[in-house]
């Protein structure tokens, strides 16, 4: 597991910085305390918001959400989550409580998945 980009003051991510291109979330740069229960992951439905992403403007953590362009068809991407750097608030999701919806994805491509399963592809993660 490569694990090569660097929050200042922060936990290394597994998405080197070279790879993680703007819009990029903006906020906390201190290491998380503890490894949460359930990571966000960008499902298929992303279209990437014509770059413009809601999500990566909630997200609080910096560079956990990252814009990664689509090679085959600019100027289209998508938007990527770094797991390490995830601290699985659900910030950016559209999902609340009793089936509410808040301010974060406005396509609903974004799904809270249990560490366990992420660590299933992408190796055991640090805290």
């Amino acid at each position: 597991m490569a694990t090569d980009s660097v929050v200042p003051g922060g936990n290394p991510g597994l998405v080197p910085d070279e790879l993680k291109h703007e819009p990029r979330s903006k906020g906390l740069t201190t290491p998380r305390k503890k490894k949460p229960k359930e990571l966000a992951v960008i499902t298929e439905c992303c279209t990437g918001c014509a770059g413009s992403p809601a999500c990566v403007e909630y997200c609080p953590i910096e560079d956990c959400m990252f814009w990664v362009p689509d090679e085959d068809h600019p100027p289209f991407g998508r938007i990527q989550v770094d797991p390490i750097l995830c601290i699985g608030c659900k910030k950016c999701t559209s999902k609340g409580p009793d089936g509410s919806f808040l301010d974060g994805c406005p396509w609903d491509a974004i799904a809270m998945v249990d560490t366990v399963e992420v660590e299933k592809e992408v190796g055991v993660m640090p805290l």
